[in-house]
């Protein structure tokens, strides 16, 4: 039965997020930017979200200056409640939040989401700031045992204290006032990473349902970093509508490969409003928030590759890349509306073979059509083939979605030569008889 938080993500989410591209950084003209991009020239196509990732908060981003030692000083309300810096996101001046960037995104026709870490910011703790609704402060219901890490602003919220969860009931109440229709929560995917400490991240990922639920606006829940574990799935798909299956992804070919294991172990967990996310897109104009501005290093079938994989496998497209700076190129892979298509409109994706030269997986399309990817994951050209009795067809009409061409009729064996690190996407169309 399909549950009520499913229904915001009925397909994989596509859109872009700040973090590739510019780090901890991102200021309000570089989010509407990429906004206007996407309205322009991808939004036909599927992708809508905008996603403004970390420390939108902290007005020193960036700069490497701090106050605190352990932890940034944020931008905060009376209540503990993150607000946008203004000196970033200007709009945000007189209370407003990112109110104001949510409308112009809205008016695009595209949706708007943010980043936070779980918890409470340990500035708000210590200043003993008053929890919205409640008589306690922010001390009374942190845990101050449970800090990420990789980012020390924020404690864990001790799910034993109902105030806890008026804290995230507050917190979600802000963000539905202000429009937001996507919440990536990070340090809480992995609900291993933190064993000593049993409320860390499971139970704060009940009481982040439960905050969406409360707030009266449908939101994905985006849960991040992984990888997620298996033997959770079950809670992810019951809490969130995306999860990462892996740490952070970034644009190497031992990463890109060794995604394909983790794909397999994820695969009959794909369903409507849960989709194990494979990360960002590590696509285009990258990394000038880390001071390392560059292209991708995925070289070209690698790129295919990858989109090959995510594509087949359904996972959430999130692109990575500064959209104004696409290159035809990197247009190309996010417009092609037959690969793309699969993301709504296919199912059933499993893994065929796997070895460390090659690699075969296959759906179904809802019109009874197969979809068969072979990947080269070796070092030299190859012919990858697979015989067409492993996706119970004898004869098919085969078209490749990447070059948009019919290759003809064939039985028996689908067979291509590959670029290493490469791939074909396909298209079966069952034949019973060829003339």
């Amino acid at each position: 039965m399909l549950r009520k938080k499913d229904r915001v993500a009925l397909t994989p989410p596509m859109g872009w997020n700040s973090w590739d591209c510019f780090a901890a950084t991102v200021t309000e003209e570089q989010l509407l930017e990429n906004a206007a991009y996407m309205a322009a020239h991808l939004k036909k196509y599927g992708w809508e979200y905008i996603v403004c990732d970390i420390q939108w908060s902290e007005p020193l981003a960036g700069t490497g200056e701090r106050e605190y030692r352990n932890f940034a000083r944020l931008t905060l309300d009376q209540y503990g409640r993150q607000m946008p810096a203004e000196n970033r996101f200007p709009s945000a001046a007189g209370g407003k939040g990112f109110a104001p960037i949510a409308k112009k995104i809205h008016a695009m026709g595209l949706k708007f989401g943010i980043h936070i870490m779980r918890g409470i910011p340990r500035q708000a703790v210590h200043e003993h700031l008053p929890v919205l609704g409640t008589d306690v402060t922010a001390d009374q219901v942190a845990l101050p045992d449970s800090i990420s890490r990789w980012n020390g602003d924020m404690y864990g919220l001790d799910p034993q204290k109902p105030e806890a969860q008026a804290y995230y009931d507050s917190i979600f109440q802000l963000y539905a006032s202000w429009g937001v229709d996507f919440v990536k929560v990070d340090d809480i995917c992995n609900t291993n990473m933190y064993p000593h400490n049993p409320y860390s991240a499971e139970k704060e990922i009940e009481m982040i349902r439960r905050a969406i639920d409360n707030s009266g606006r449908g939101m994905v829940l985006s849960l991040s970093p992984g990888p997620a574990v298996i033997e959770k799935a079950w809670h992810m798909e019951k809490n969130a509508n995306m999860w990462r299956i892996t740490d952070d992804f970034w644009d190497k070919w031992e990463l890109l490969k060794a995604m394909f294991e983790r794909c397999e172990v994820w695969q009959k967990h794909v369903s409507f409003g849960c989709w194990p996310d494979c990360d960002m897109l590590p696509l285009g104009h990258i990394g000038a928030g880390f001071h390392a501005a560059r292209e991708t290093n995925f070289t070209r079938p690698e790129q295919v590759t990858m989109m090959t994989l995510w594509s087949i496998f359904r996972s959430p497209l999130i692109m990575g890349g500064n959209l104004p700076e696409c290159d035809s190129w990197t247009l190309s892979l996010l417009t092609n509306a037959e690969v793309l298509h699969l993301l709504g409109h296919s199912s059933d994706a499993c893994q065929l073979a796997r070895d460390d030269a090659h690699a075969v997986w296959t759906s179904l399309d809802e019109d009874g059509s197969r979809y068969l990817s072979l990947f080269n994951l070796g070092e030299e050209e190859a012919e990858i083939s697979c015989p067409l009795a492993e996706v119970s067809l004898f004869a098919a009409q085969v078209r490749d979605l990447w070059q948009r061409k019919d290759l003809g009729a064939v039985e028996s064996t689908v067979s291509a030569k590959i670029a290493p690190h490469g791939a074909v996407l396909l298209k079966l169309t069952e034949l019973h008889e060829i003339e």
